[in-house]
């Protein structure tokens, strides 16, 4: 029987948060962007005048607090090959990998495959879904997931993009990240 996944703790859903929000103020239509976690206790502890310049709070902190710290952007390319490219040094306690993607309803699904061109009929599909897909892993297995939702061109509501939080709601690319820490 496989052991249970740890629970994602407070300090990596915060972490998930603020790096959703972060790569959010760029707006939609934006490569994938990777991330390190790294302690905070340690990056102030290894670079105290770095951590003041980035503005890492050298106050209270709660205990395990992650700093998210922006990668080179990865390369041109299938994600999983990029990915299968990556090696973080023991430092890095997790990552978080941030990627737009286009959902489709179960049906449109179905028909994927007899299509000559997948990527441009999901895209050209009108019940897809645009979201903004973000996974953030640590190397004791927690995992935890944002997804927003674009809301369309044509949407009534102006009250901004729907965001979903769970512990694991794009697994595969749980799974990918976690092994980039191996």
């Amino acid at each position: 029987m496989p052991s249970p996944r740890p629970t994602p703790a407070a300090p990596l859903t915060d972490a998930l948060r603020e790096i959703e929000r972060h790569v959010g103020a760029g707006g939609w239509d934006q490569p994938p962007q990777i991330f390190a976690l790294v302690a905070t206790a340690a990056l102030i502890e290894a670079a105290p005048d770095f951590a003041q310049s980035v503005g890492v709070p050298t106050g209270d902190l709660p205990a395990g607090a992650l700093t998210p710290i922006e990668q080179e952007p990865l390369p041109e390319g299938p994600l999983d090959d990029a990915l299968a490219q990556i090696m973080w040094p023991t430092e890095v306690r997790g990552c978080c990998l941030v990627h737009e993607v286009v959902l489709l309803p179960p049906s449109a699904e179905e028909e994927m495959p007899h299509q000559p061109d997948p990527l441009g009929y999901a895209a050209g599909h009108p019940e897809r879904r645009e979201a903004r897909v973000a996974v953030a892993v640590l190397r004791d297995g927690s995992r935890a997931t944002a997804v927003r939702f674009r809301n369309p061109p044509d949407a009534e509501s102006a009250t901004g993009d729907e965001l979903l939080v769970g512990e694991d709601l794009a697994p595969n690319l749980s799974q990918a990240l976690l092994d980039t820490l191996l």
